[in-house]
């Protein structure tokens, strides 16, 4: 989720960057306070200052001000977006997702953005903070809610394109709301996959049934990685992460064909409306960062994937045996300050005779654009913890939403009219960059005899 570490190579590690714990702490108190209606600040007994009455108080105050609140941009396709979680089997061995998809009716944004605070807890560790500043997360965002209505029923009688979405590093499932709901918006299903490899900042299975019955969460976070042990663990984790998207589309797939599957989390979304409502044939696996690695190591296992878009993709735990294992074609969307020149030579490893690329850059962005955490901070906040770039956020994920409906459209045999936004792939924005900004002055020879790539020059 959060920009890694260079080290004295020029490689990224896999911890967050580091800013000094009272710094951390001061922006999460100083966040708060624009939150807290005036109001309050005139009721005497909002100054007892005893940390138990303190936290109630902020609490109450926190969820009147934010209650039902979705920052985060809905989809401006024709479909209402309906989300439901689904959890298949038992153990950390278990299939966890986020599914988005076209609703029957138009409902409330009601989809809780992050549903427990355990979650909050795990940002914290990522970050480096006390578990306190996680509290603090959840009076800030805890009632923030994601542009879709929650457990609606699926839109009927048509089969959709599914799309398998891998997270970032300290990400989970529910913070790529703005991409899951948007996609969904123009007629997919998208399949937001909480990863098990210890990449997330929480996740959680449950042990067996008994322990589903009684909602007792078997909890785990981000898992540390000396940075010796690096490179051999991340591609551990992203063969791994690769294993959990096809398995992800496999149990969707069995529902699909119609065999009875259970969702261990017992909610009411009813599984069987997916019988006969996908096209198998029509099915791209898309990340983020890390996720965007494993965009190439799901191409390269698994052919049901007719295509991939790797959005501002991690380089460092990306195998070299990969770059011509990957027949399907390949859409590199990345952000303006994120990649160095090294990282973009391994992109075009991927560039072999006959296949099928195209890459593009969006001006102004910045490595967190992709990811919902851009659309919920203010400005001066934004800014300072490197979540939003000079670009307005929203225009940022509308070009990237956009670009990818036209990449798919074309790999998938879509008839859409999704082809509008061809010129994006193609990095005809004033807002894009065609190729990389290093391509502005250099043009790669395996790049320009691409039969996907376009002029750079």
């Amino acid at each position: 989720m959060l920009t890694p570490l260079r080290t004295t190579n020029g490689s990224r590690c896999s911890a967050p960057r580091m800013v000094p714990l009272k710094l951390r702490v001061l922006f999460c108190l100083l966040c708060c306070l624009p939150r807290v209606h005036p109001l309050y600040w005139q009721d005497p007994s909002f100054f007892d200052f005893r940390p138990s009455v303190m936290f109630h108080k902020l609490q109450s105050v926190m969820s009147a001000v934010s209650a039902g609140r979705c920052k985060i941009p809905k989809g401006n396709g024709s479909y209402p977006v309906g989300c439901t979680d689904m959890m298949f089997g038992y153990g950390n061995e278990s299939i966890f997702l986020r599914l988005y998809y076209p609703a029957q009716d138009q409902g409330p944004h009601d989809t809780v953005w992050v549903p427990n605070i355990e979650y909050f807890w795990g940002l914290s560790k990522f970050l480096g903070t006390p578990t306190f500043v996680g509290n603090i997360l959840r009076l800030l965002y805890g009632s923030l809610t994601a542009p879709a209505s929650w457990n609606f029923p699926l839109r009927t009688g048509e089969k959709y394109p599914l799309i398998i979405f891998s997270h970032g590093l300290g990400a989970f499932r529910t913070i790529y709301s703005a991409i899951g709901a948007a996609l969904a918006s123009y007629g997919f299903i998208v399949a937001t996959v909480e990863h098990r490899d210890g990449s997330a900042s929480a996740t959680y299975y449950f042990e067996d049934q008994a322990a589903a019955k009684m909602e007792n969460r078997s909890w785990f976070y981000l898992k540390k990685i000396k940075q010796e042990e690096s490179e051999r663990a991340r591609k551990e984790q992203v063969r791994q992460r690769a294993k959990e998207c096809s398995k992800a589309l496999s149990a969707i797939l069995d529902i699909e064909h119609g065999n009875p599957k259970e969702n261990v989390l017992g909610l009411p979304f009813d599984m069987k409306q997916l019988k006969d409502s996908i096209d198998e044939t029509k099915i791209a696996v898309m990340g983020h960062s890390f996720g965007g690695a494993t965009v190439f190591q799901a191409l390269s296992e698994d052919q049901r994937f007719r295509c991939g878009i790797a959005l501002d993709p991690w380089m460092f735990p990306v195998s070299e045996e990969l770059y011509s294992r990957v027949p399907q074609p390949l859409f590199f969307i990345n952000s303006a300050e994120f990649q160095t020149p090294k990282d973009i030579a391994k992109m075009k490893n991927f560039y072999q005779p006959d296949k099928e690329r195209k890459m593009i850059t969006i001006k102004g962005s910045v490595h967190q654009n992709f990811a919902d955490g851009t659309f919920v901070t203010g400005k001066i906040i934004g800014n300072k913890l490197s979540l939003k770039g000079d670009i307005d956020s929203r225009v940022a994920i509308d070009l990237t939403n956009k670009a990818s409906l036209a990449f798919l459209q074309k790999h998938l045999g879509l008839h859409k009219d999704f082809d509008q936004w061809d010129c994006l792939v193609e990095g005809e924005n004033e807002n894009l960059i065609p190729g990389s900004p290093f391509d502005v002055v250099t043009q790669s020879p395996a790049l320009q005899s691409s039969p996907g790539s376009h002029n750079q020059n």
